[in-house]
């Protein structure tokens, strides 16, 4: 077709995308060029806009490092990996889950350890924290033999891999469940913390007048044959930030319950006080078994 409109451009365009072989490929593109054409029209976009948001999305892949993902934190910052997780699980998004995003800090081959202990690998000040967690499908059966990856931030507010005073792998795990569903370890209490601002995801923040702080919270990645991935992080719903999370993450199904202890441990003396326990329930979904891609390395 020779171009003589703007709307031209879209038709065009349109019967291009048409002629993609694969089905999902074709649905998904078709639908890209129609909201991007409309998007366009709406804002009515202007040229020098267009050259910054092309130089916005170089940027974003430049910045992307081992330990770094600009492309992850965007999404996460625009709602889009809330969106996306809560419509494909849940009975696609009609009912709660334990569903949550990945988030850009989540790495492969973390070291095993026997249920009971401890993820804290280098000298980490910080009250302790005792997890047990159990593990079942939508009948609320346990899920046996399931592996649980678990990791999370320091008190300082820094995952291991933003800080080189934390040992290789800090506040990092996998467990198995038992018989009965149930995983257990211990940590240190996490804090919420500033996701990074010196690059786009930054300048987006400031230009909205947005804080930058995510809620304290545990990450866990739950794997078993039969049934989908299960990608979750349990909240602290006393977190200053519970409410206005920057990243769109907090569902009500993912407030977990961190009780404080003023005493020393009943059983083990080496737990002084203060010290915190979260009991939480995570629900699997039968689906396929796919590990996600690592946003980091």
């Amino acid at each position: 077709m020779i171009i003589r409109t703007h709307e031209d451009v879209t038709a065009d365009a349109l019967a291009v995308m048409a002629r993609t072989q694969d089905p999902r490929l074709r649905t998904i593109m078709m639908s890209l060029v129609r909201h991007l054409h409309a998007f366009i029209r709406d804002v009515h976009l202007t040229e020098a806009e267009f050259r910054e948001a092309a130089a916005i999305i170089n940027e974003i892949g430049q910045r992307t490092t081992d330990s770094h993902n600009e492309a992850v934190l965007m999404a996460g910052s625009l709602g889009v990996s809330s969106l996306v997780c809560l419509l494909n699980n849940g009975d696609d998004g009609n009912t709660e889950t334990s569903q949550s995003l990945l988030g850009p800090f989540w790495r492969l081959h973390s070291p095993r350890v026997d249920n009971g202990g401890s993820i804290v690998r280098s000298d980490t000040p910080g009250a302790p924290l005792l997890v047990t967690g159990r593990v079942v499908d939508r009948s609320g059966t346990p899920v046996a033999g399931a592996e649980v990856d678990i990791w999370h931030a320091s008190p300082v507010g820094l995952y291991e891999n933003q800080d080189r005073d934390q040992a290789e792998m800090n506040l990092r795990g996998k467990f198995t469940t038992e018989a009965d569903g149930r995983f257990w370890l211990r940590t240190v209490k996490m804090v919420g913390y500033p996701i990074p601002t010196d690059g786009v995801v930054g300048r987006l923040l400031a230009a909205q007048d947005r804080h930058p702080y995510r809620p304290a919270h545990l990450h866990a990645l739950i794997v078993k044959p039969g049934f989908k991935v299960l990608i979750s992080q349990v909240y602290d719903p006393q977190d200053p930030h519970i409410d206005s999370d920057v990243q769109f993450g907090v569902t009500r199904t993912l407030l977990g319950d961190y009780v404080r202890h003023d005493e020393v441990h009943p059983t083990d003396s080496t737990v002084g006080a203060p010290w915190y326990s979260l009991d939480y329930t995570f629900v699997m979904e039968a689906g396929e078994t796919v590990l996600p891609r690592p946003p980091i390395k």
